[in-house]
């Protein structure tokens, strides 16, 4: 079985630039439009650091078990958590559900939107010019980095909120 690959965020190594947004919104949509992107940058003010916000693809994905019809699941090619459009009802569920604030709603349709993977070729992380997005390995090394990146994002995130996240 090949290893499962996890996207990483090194938020040090991001600039900004949002490449990362306009690539996904190409692939999924022919367009450049970040608002259809599956990835955000968010901009930590406070800090001054941005931050590249996409799905983690979790073990134990709250949005998969937030789903009433089971239009969630796991893909067996890529391991990602992925959505059936076809069965989706657009509750919005899984948006609630997301600890990272991951899954967004496209403006036009009302869809969820979430990282894909791109079918196993994530173009976030094959555009990133700075590698603030890879696509590794989970090896021990690229877990134990997942998570402390996990970790150091849910931190920021609780700093921003006031620690309520």
């Amino acid at each position: 079985m090949m290893a499962r690959k996890f996207l990483v965020i090194n938020p040090e190594n991001c600039t900004g630039c949002r490449i990362c947004e306009i690539a996904c919104s190409f692939q999924h949509y022919k367009s450049f439009n970040p608002r259809k992107s599956r990835v955000h940058v968010l901009k930590v003010e406070k800090r001054g650091i941005y931050i590249p916000n996409v799905c983690r693809h979790c073990r134990d994905a709250p949005c998969m078990a937030s789903c009433p019809t089971g239009a969630i699941y796991r893909d067996k090619s890529t391991d990602g958590i992925l959505i059936n459009y076809d069965v989706c009802i657009r509750c919005h569920q899984c948006v609630i559900a997301c600890p990272f604030g991951a899954i967004t709603i496209d403006p036009e349709t009302s869809d969820p939107l979430k990282c894909d993977l791109c079918g196993g070729d994530p173009q976030c992380a094959a555009r990133c010019p700075r590698e603030a997005i890879l696509y590794i390995r989970g090896d021990r090394v690229g877990f134990d980095k997942r998570r402390r990146r996990s970790e150091a994002f849910l931190e920021v995130l609780s700093s921003l909120a006031g620690g309520g996240v």
